[in-house]
């Protein structure tokens, strides 16, 4: 109840990443023996932070676990562990300070694309699973070009910004305009959001503030 209190009260959602993996189960396959254990009060958390914001038309800016769990959301699927020559996680018992960097290759005329430009951004990366195939109304708009593994997804429903990143941009925020850009996008829509919902509900102001 308190949990669903507080995402009313949201005018944007935030999913970040975490040490967890996605229960497998949840899109149709068995455990790899490399996936994580999953995190049932992050995953019941999620489900319903998607689904207000889903309801709603909040934005969603999602983030490595965040992006997968959107998508497993929206009925996608994983790659529960990526095998490839491009380095995406730390070394196993390696320190948490390791900063794995690869490029991701954006797609021109994405959303994505206007906020990072078009074509090869290095991004860095810390995750072993992946977006498979993506859920409903998500679209591909950033690879990494070596072996093609998905590192953004974004909404293709008009009027509702939805983005999921693999990499970590809250990591180089301070390094990176174009990771300042991500969240200043999160920003503007939520504000956006708000201003949608007072126009159209004359006490909005007041149900926020009980």
């Amino acid at each position: 109840g308190e949990a669903a209190q507080l995402a009313k009260s949201c005018d944007g959602v935030l999913l970040p990443g975490s040490p967890a993996d996605v229960d497998p189960q949840k899109y149709g396959q068995a455990p790899d023996p490399r996936t994580a254990a999953p995190d049932a009060g992050r995953d019941n958390l999620d489900e319903l932070l998607l689904q207000d914001a889903h309801n709603m038309r909040k934005p969603i800016l999602a983030i490595c676990y965040g992006t997968q769990s959107l998508n497993v959301w929206r009925s996608g699927t994983l790659t529960q562990h990526i095998e490839s020559p491009v380095q995406h996680a730390r070394t196993p018992g390696a320190p948490r300070t390791q900063v794995i960097e690869h490029t991701a290759q954006v797609e021109p005329g994405s959303g994505l694309a206007e906020l990072t430009g078009a074509g090869a951004i290095t991004v860095n990366s810390s995750h072993h699973q992946a977006v498979a195939t993506p859920g409903d109304s998500l679209r591909v708009v950033a690879r990494s070009p070596e072996d093609s593994v998905i590192e953004a997804v974004e909404g293709t429903a008009p009027g509702h910004w939805v983005l999921g990143v693999q990499w970590h941009p809250e990591r180089t925020f301070e390094q990176n305009e174009s990771s300042r850009r991500i969240f200043g996008k999160l920003v503007s829509e939520a504000r956006a959001f708000h201003r949608r919902l007072a126009r159209t509900s004359p006490d909005f102001e007041n149900v926020r503030t009980d």
